[in-house]
């Protein structure tokens, strides 16, 4: 059993596990290093092609080395995401305050949220994860928990505190805000994952967010 990133993986299932010694945590520039050089590894060469080994050389280093900070590759790879995440969770955190003003609010997380998932890292990195899911189905639930399933949860506390307030009505939170990300990213989703279209410009990106705002308000105004 490995955890990673917050998430308890239940099944060591990559090709490189850990051996015998246990991951332990380590300094944080070192482990910043590490997670630097395997997305560029994972990026390159698509998760299954990447190897510790790859990266350990890369890094200057041994697989000894990499197994002190992550038990496995799978646990690399998903910590290196939640990472990535964090950048849109902490967007999130300084949004969605007490008091401000919703229609504002919606219209700049909308924003941030669209420009992060439709970026070119986070749509490879999805894509890696969708081709591994059936093969190392822990890593796929791991990066779902860390990623969309954290951002849902915080969307919601927010719009929960609203309804609350009377500014929306009353409904279950959690729904709404899978409603409100949908809309955000209806458009864009298939066609970035399928490679369609380049990542789009803050104008379009803006243009979306503002029709999905206005329609969930629509939906949800009391």
């Amino acid at each position: 059993m490995i955890k990673a990133a917050g998430a308890t993986l239940q099944k060591n299932s990559s090709s490189e596990a850990l051996p015998a010694k246990k991951a332990r945590g380590g300094d944080a520039e070192r482990r910043a290093a590490i997670m630097d050089c395997a997305e560029d590894i994972f990026l390159e060469e698509g998760f299954q092609a990447a190897s510790m080994s790859a990266i350990a050389a890369r890094l200057g280093g041994s697989k000894g080395t990499l197994y002190n900070y992550f038990e496995s590759k799978d646990d690399l790879f998903v910590a290196c995401v939640a990472r990535h995440c964090e950048e849109l969770h902490e967007a999130m955190s300084s949004l969605l305050v007490e008091g401000s003003d919703l229609r504002e609010t919606l219209t700049e997380m909308g924003r941030r949220y669209v420009e992060f998932v439709s970026s070119d890292a986070t749509v490879a990195k999805f894509r890696m994860v969708v081709a591994e899911a059936d093969r190392v189905p822990d890593m796929a639930r791991a990066f779902y928990e860390t990623g969309p399933a954290r951002g849902v949860a915080r969307l919601s506390g927010y719009l929960e505190r609203a309804m609350d307030q009377g500014r929306l009505r009353k409904a279950d939170p959690a729904r709404a805000a899978q409603h409100f990300l949908a809309l955000c990213q209806n458009r864009l989703s298939k066609s970035r994952l399928c490679n369609y279209e380049a990542a789009p410009s803050k104008k379009l990106i803006a243009r979306d967010v503002d029709e999905a705002v206005h329609i969930f308000l629509a939906g949800y105004a009391p």
